[in-house]
């Protein structure tokens, strides 16, 4: 027999811990109570709308079920702010790939405080909630410390029930969340998801995706990644040049849709689908991101990588589409390009528009990025050499339109891949 699904209802302005939680004038106050429910599919969290939830945190674990209703959070009531959910570096947890990464200098274990963290869960859907994780610092040497905590605004992970469906996360606002910005792949940033080695995989299955949505959320001022989608603790099946579906089906993920977002001041780089068949970028707009690429804030990074960060731009990922997405204002480090095309086969740039992007607009990135198109886009004075063409071994572009300013070459100077260009429109502008 189906168990009845509940509605929780949590108020910081009204509510009682030892209320039962059940309706608006028995709402539970905090959301450490929601912590300690046991959460099926089918239950809303409903938290009241002008609710703070001060040093607070909201984290779910092995929850969901995707042949049943989804899990919601949301907000109830009337009012004009969102329920906010401020963190303030609570909510720690380990975090543990159970691998090395794909190059050895990369942090991949340790403390992280998440103000939303959704482990193991599936067939939920949070929305129109504000959420903000910062740390006050007083000095820049502070701010810089190379071993300060990752944060997450919306941290998601799957380890321990093989593949995770239907995660859904739309309206959310993120800001403050004033992360490391040396640990590339960390839960570390505004909204970034997962997948860690199963304590048995032979049991459980491949820790994968399929079916993440990130759709209309509004993500500013946080550092590193403002949305980063996939990193998996099986990345090591994805080395290789040329890539087919199956290894996605089995190994990484599928149905990742990343739409209609907007991301302004993020520290390193804006939006990044990660080891996905096919995944959909549309409609979203990076202002000013890579703003702490720089020797000011990137000043202590010890072994890890260099300051490198571009906009939007899938890694590893096979028939990748990014259409209609804007990309203006990404400052300038060893990458800081609008878009690029990292080591992924068969990526697919379409009507996309950049602007003043101080490291060009478009990189076709090393030896890995195969069978690349980059048609009917518009580049307005970018800046630095509008295409870098980077070790790759081909690359199509077509059909677009260069606004260049005089002195601006068309090439990044030294890069040397392949590109066939066709049809491209130059115009200098005066």
């Amino acid at each position: 027999m189906m168990k009845k699904s509940m509605l929780y209802y949590v108020s910081s302005l009204n509510g009682n811990d030892n209320n039962d939680g059940l309706s608006p004038d028995t709402a539970f106050k905090t959301l450490t109570k929601v912590n300690t429910l046991q959460i099926n599919a089918g239950d809303k969290i409903l938290l009241q709308m002008g609710s703070v939830f001060e040093n607070q945190f909201l984290h779910l674990k092995e929850c969901g079920d995707i042949a049943g209703e989804p899990i919601e959070i949301a907000p109830y009531g009337e009012g004009d702010r969102a329920p906010f959910i401020n963190t303030n570096g609570n909510g720690i947890w380990y975090q543990d790939y159970g691998v090395k990464l794909d190059f050895a200098g990369h942090v991949y274990r340790g403390n992280v405080s998440s103000s939303v963290l959704l482990y193991d869960v599936e067939n939920i859907v949070i929305r129109d909630i504000e959420i903000a994780n910062k740390e006050e610092f007083t000095t820049l040497e502070a701010y810089t410390d190379p071993d300060k905590m990752d944060r997450t605004g919306v941290a998601v992970v799957a380890q321990n029930r093989g593949t995770l469906h239907s995660v859904t996360l739309r309206n959310l606002y993120v800001h403050d969340v004033t992360g490391n910005v040396y640990n590339k792949h960390m839960n570390n940033g505004g909204i970034y998801v997962t997948a860690f080695k199963p304590k048995d995989e032979d049991s459980t299955g491949v820790a994968r995706y399929d079916g993440v949505t990130v759709e209309g959320c509004y993500v500013r001022n946080v550092s590193r990644w403002g949305i980063a989608v996939g990193y998996t603790y099986r990345h090591r099946d994805f080395a290789k040049k040329y890539l087919e579906a199956d290894i996605f089906k089995k190994y990484g993920n599928e149905n990742i849709i990343i739409t209609g977002n907007y991301l302004k001041e993020v520290g390193g780089d804006a939006i990044t689908p990660m080891y996905a068949l096919t995944p959909l970028v549309e409609h979203n707009v990076s202002d000013s991101c890579a703003t702490e690429m720089n020797d000011r804030y990137y000043a202590k990074p010890g072994k890890r990588m260099g300051k490198v960060a571009a906009a939007i731009w899938p890694w590893k990922c096979k028939d990748a589409l990014l259409v209609y997405n804007e990309a203006v204002d990404t400052k300038l480090n060893q990458d800081g390009m609008a878009y690029d095309a990292d080591s992924g086969d068969g990526t697919v740039y379409k009507y996309n528009y950049s602007r003043l992007n101080e490291g060009g607009c478009m990189m076709f990135c090393l030896g890995e990025a195969v069978h690349n198109t980059f048609t009917n886009n518009v580049s307005y004075d970018d800046l630095g050499g509008v295409l870098s063409p980077a070790g790759n071994p081909d690359a199509y572009v077509a059909d677009n339109e260069f606004y260049m300013r005089k002195g601006v070459p068309l090439r990044r100077k030294r890069n040397h891949g392949k590109m066939t260009l066709k049809n491209n429109k130059i115009t200098i502008l005066d």
